[in-house]
């Protein structure tokens, strides 16, 4: 059985992940210091021989006893609240949290992933985004923190590649959603769920015309599983074209819970909002033979499912 190290285990994608190679026979380690992740997530995957937990931060060293076939370095705060909360951490999990597992997976000759982000093209001037596109950040306003983290995560783990010869995989996530998400995490999908369900105000910023394209869970993760087991070393996208404006998915909400209370509430938009985001995956296509499954409507009726239960 091979063994793999997922970092931020216990994260929304990290236990989607851990919950996706446990399934394909894998033995699962997986790794996290619980700064945003919750147990509650792979409580369920404990009582399995196929799994261990491992409670530590990866800025620091980072040493997992015996071999690794594969690393998917998934720690991260991912949401503004977050890593405008933990601007140091969030720059530190991104430059010496992949320091340290790149010179593990160099150790233990192990393939290793990396989660980047479809926010290294920042506000971009170029609509879709291929992977070709080098990106329009603001390196010193609010979100550079979590921008510059992964511009670098991508920068070291090519060099560590092109250096030693590392076998690596590097992954640019698009808006994603599904089960596991946190309700107070500040991205737009669980804000507006428990919203509509507590029937208060959606809270769309600006006029609500900037767009988003949202890739349920489970696509995200057989694209993963695809990259990490392909043969290509460059950047992915992984995500779903389907654009849409943020007002509308606000009524699409809105029209699904059904609470007579909820309503639009517009507020001012923040700073390096980015007005546009659409991946292209013709690389996705092209190589992984990957595109999404699941249409919007089935997959914020499973997300719904979910926040039903959790929200108070």
């Amino acid at each position: 059985m091979p063994r793999v190290l997922i970092t931020g285990a216990a994260g929304f994608l990290g236990s989607h992940l851990c919950d996706r190679f446990i399934a394909e026979g894998y033995r699962v380690v997986g790794m996290d210091n619980l700064l945003t992740g919750n147990l509650d997530n792979i409580q369920h995957l404990f009582p399995l021989k196929e799994f261990e937990f491992h409670f530590h931060d990866i800025t620091k060293f980072v040493h997992v006893a015996g071999e690794l076939d594969y690393i998917l370095h998934f720690a991260s705060p991912a949401s503004p609240i977050d890593y405008l909360k933990m601007p140091i951490q969030t720059l530190k999990v991104g430059a010496l949290g992949t320091h340290n597992l790149l010179g593990l997976a160099l150790s233990k000759k192990a393939r290793m992933l990396v989660a980047s982000t479809s926010e290294v093209y920042g506000d971009p001037l170029v609509h879709p985004q291929p992977e070709s596109y080098w990106g329009n950040v603001n390196p010193v306003g609010p979100r550079g923190v979590y921008d510059e983290a992964k511009r670098f995560l991508e920068a070291i783990t090519m060099a560590y590649h092109n250096f030693h010869g590392l076998d690596t995989r590097i992954v640019r996530i698009f808006n994603t959603y599904g089960p596991r998400m946190r309700m107070e995490d500040g991205r737009v999908l669980p804000a507006f769920f428990t919203q509509a369900i507590r029937g208060e105000g959606l809270t769309v910023f600006g006029d609500g015309s900037q767009t988003r394209s949202f890739c349920y869970v489970d696509d995200l993760v057989e694209g993963i599983y695809r990259l990490l087991l392909s043969d290509h070393h460059l950047p992915v996208n992984i995500g779903n074209p389907t654009e849409i404006t943020i007002l509308d998915f606000a009524q699409e909400i809105l029209n699904l819970v059904g609470n007579p209370k909820a309503f639009i509430d517009y507020r001012p938009l923040p700073v390096d909002d980015p007005k546009v985001r659409q991946p292209d995956i013709t690389k996705a296509r092209d190589i992984l033979n990957w595109e999404p499954k699941v249409d919007r409507k089935e997959g914020l009726a499973r997300t719904y499912e979910y926040f039903k239960q959790v929200v108070q």
